[in-house]
């Protein structure tokens, strides 16, 4: 197979974290030419595109307000609609629902009936919409069977506010909530968190700091506020993830679980590229969602380069991909092969364009 194009929209910042100079280098071994696509140009000239892979979830959020964003995004529409054989990875539609903290905790809560043969579930959660609606939280709280510690998020899943969290323990830490937000109810998990990065039918799962146990039930101490980002980091040192007491590690997700959950958000959300957050809580052993990110973001490669820059570059990301994921590149890659072939064969037998999705 020839002249396979495959054009990546992503922010400058994503490239340079995904190193797409790299793997481009990686998939013209493979017979398959990645193009760069600059949104702010005509797309038509760029292409023609077989595939795009994008994140376009800067564009996609600062379009409700912003009209230039709301242009860019719309010109991207119209070349999609004008070019129906061109595969998305992923859907814009599948990607905006899980910029909505209120769309993803609907399709967490459930999966405890679609997956209840392997014990998943998610943390029981309150959408509060508007400054309004604080009157009668207390109410809707005991409502939804929620219970303190409660942890607080915005409502847009995405940019650095994102990631700005609370833990509130009490009915009155309720008065610094600013809605539209989630309220989730926390559940201790031993200070670890399961990342499940998934690339197609290909998935991983590494382990990353998180917040330590705290007890169950309302008491009088003050909120907390902090950084999920940086409290998750690899390299985090942060007292929220020490752990005040001795316990016993738990054990990891049983990959069988993780399998099957990650089979079953695929169908639900139409989607190839994106990552899970588990934990397992300590007291249960139930495996708990607590959120759905897309295309989440990939580390940097090798920081060092020399003569031997490609090579070191590529060997670098084969070993870490999404975030330390081992052979991040060559799973991209199968995922758009195999997307290509489907492709193809669909053309052959006149059935129904892929546009929509690479599952």
């Amino acid at each position: 197979m020839s002249g396979r194009r495959v054009g990546f929209c992503l922010s400058d910042k994503k490239r340079r974290r995904m190193n797409l100079d790299a793997f481009a280098v990686f998939c013209e071994g493979h017979g398959v030419e990645v193009v760069e696509i600059d949104l702010a140009q005509p797309l038509v000239p760029q292409g023609p595109f077989d595939i795009i892979v994008h994140k376009l979830s800067d564009v996609i959020v600062e379009a409700e307000q912003d009209s230039q964003s709301q242009q860019l995004l719309a010109n991207f529409q119209s070349y999609v609609s004008a070019h129906p054989a061109t595969v998305l990875l992923d859907p814009l539609p599948a990607m905006t629902q899980l910029l909505d903290r209120f769309a993803s905790c609907q399709i967490m809560s459930k999966l405890h009936k679609s997956l209840r043969d392997w014990h998943i579930c998610s943390p029981p959660h309150l959408e509060v919409h508007h400054a309004s609606d604080l009157p009668s939280i207390q109410q809707a709280l005991m409502t939804q069977g929620l219970s303190f510690p409660l942890i607080c998020k915005t409502r847009v899943a995405h940019g650095s506010l994102s990631h700005e969290m609370s833990l509130i323990f009490s009915a009155g830490g309720l008065a610094v909530i600013q809605p539209p937000c989630v309220l989730q109810s926390f559940v201790s998990h031993g200070a670890v968190l399961h990342k499940v990065f998934v690339v197609g039918d290909r998935h991983f799962c590494v382990e990353r700091p998180s917040l330590k146990n705290f007890p169950s039930g309302s008491c009088d101490r003050k909120t907390i506020f902090f950084n999920s980002h940086k409290v998750s980091k690899p390299e985090s040192n942060s007292d929220l993830t020490a752990l005040d007491e001795q316990m016993p590690c738990l054990p990891p997700p049983s990959s069988e679980a993780v399998a099957a959950l990650v089979g079953e958000l695929r169908v639900q959300l139409g989607m190839a590229l994106f990552g899970v957050d588990l934990i397992i809580n300590i007291h249960t052993h139930t495996l708990t969602v607590i959120d759905i990110n897309i295309f989440p973001g990939t580390a940097a490669a090798a920081a060092h380069v020399r003569q031997t820059r490609w090579r070191a570059l590529i060997l670098s990301s084969l070993s870490s991909g999404y975030e330390g994921v081992p052979q991040f590149f060559s799973s991209l890659l199968s995922l758009i092969e195999s997307v290509l072939e489907k492709r193809a064969s669909t053309r052959t037998s006149g059935g129904p364009s892929a546009a929509t999705t690479g599952l």
